[in-house]
């Protein structure tokens, strides 16, 4: 076990078994020269625990066996109690209680001060390994908070190359058809979006009002691109233009929505946004024209959805996608209600 904590944990460890020590000691508080032992024999435990627990943290560095760790620490403890005794053999000469040593009686009474230094050894220990085990569940949650936030970054960074090559080829269909006016209004369009998104700070979130604006530089590709073909409604309540919302999550659906629903029509197709709140939750539902046969949208833009919204929202989102009764394509997202500047 590695050891990185500061010196200060000794000493808060010590805080405890010296309390014990004075508690211990009060029935004999006010006898004769007790004070000034008690005083000593606390001052002198209070000078080993530095030593003791510079090697205590040298054994732990070195990573040495338990048990061997353990042997040492009950052989200087015990040393370092005689040396106490010792001096409390000195005080007593000094105040004329011994005529001289009792080299026989040093092993005795030793309870006290061994048993205060081996408790400061074992809170020392648990001290510092709690430490530890709180530090390494720090560095685990970062990182996986660092592995989420790239995954995110690799799931986003998938739309815009995804999209742009669906416009290019828009684009190069245009110019084929000799469409050359409507193909320079795509490509500016197309400059107008990627310069809003390139300009983007990095989030993965931000409010539904910056969403919506994204969507409609995007919506004017797909109008230069469709015309008449795509028509439209969009619905969000004024009072959740500050929700958060996924960056870039409604384009991908739209995208979806125009490249393999409404774009497989011969006739005009109709595409309804909606963006509703029910109680804590914020729908998001888009609805589409199309032709049933079309797969139901396990596509790149589809799953990239699914897989951000996992990311950020673990088990508190739903995405639900499909063709419906009606004979319409449905996706319905359900989020976790929050609006900026609030705490998630």
């Amino acid at each position: 076990m590695k050891i990185e904590t500061p010196l200060l944990v000794p000493v808060l460890a010590a805080l405890p078994v010296c309390a014990c020590m004075a508690i211990l000691g009060l029935p004999s508080y006010g006898h004769g020269h007790v004070v000034a032992f008690r005083s000593l024999f606390f001052v002198g435990c209070m000078a080993w625990l530095f030593p003791l627990a510079l090697l205590q943290r040298a054994m732990w560095r070195r990573e040495w066996p338990w048990l061997r760790m353990a042997l040492v620490l009950l052989s200087a403890s015990y040393a370092m109690s005689i040396l106490n005794a010792l001096m409390g053999q000195r005080l007593a000469i000094s105040l004329g209680l011994e005529t001289r040593y009792q080299w026989a009686d040093l092993p005795r009474g030793l309870d006290g001060c061994w048993l205060a230094l081996i408790a400061f050894c074992a809170v020392h220990a648990v001290a510092a390994y709690y430490l530890s085990l709180q530090r390494v569940h720090l560095h685990l949650a970062q990182a996986q908070s660092a592995t989420r936030d790239a995954e995110l970054r690799a799931l986003r960074l998938q739309v815009n190359p995804h999209f742009l090559f669906n416009s290019l080829n828009a684009i190069s269909a245009l110019v084929s058809a000799q469409s050359n006016k409507e193909a320079n209004r795509m490509i500016g369009c197309l400059a107008d979006f990627l310069r809003t998104t390139l300009a983007h700070d990095g989030r993965h979130e931000h409010a539904l009002a910056d969403e919506l604006a994204l969507l409609d530089a995007y919506l004017a590709i797909e109008k230069a691109r469709l015309g008449d073909r795509l028509r439209m409604t969009m619905k969000a309540g004024p009072d959740l233009l500050d929700s958060v919302v996924p960056y870039l999550v409604l384009q991908p659906l739209v995208e979806n929505a125009i490249r393999h629903g409404i774009a497989t029509l011969s006739t005009p197709g109709h595409l309804d946004i909606l963006v509703a709140r029910a109680g804590e939750r914020l729908i998001i539902d888009v609805q589409n024209d199309g032709l049933q046969q079309t797969p139901a949208g396990n596509g790149i833009g589809l799953t990239n959805v699914r897989e951000r919204l996992r990311h950020l929202y673990g088990d508190h989102q739903s995405v639900d996608a499909s063709w419906r009764a009606d004979g319409r394509f449905h996706v319905h997202i359900s989020l976790p209600l929050h609006r900026i500047g609030a705490p998630a």
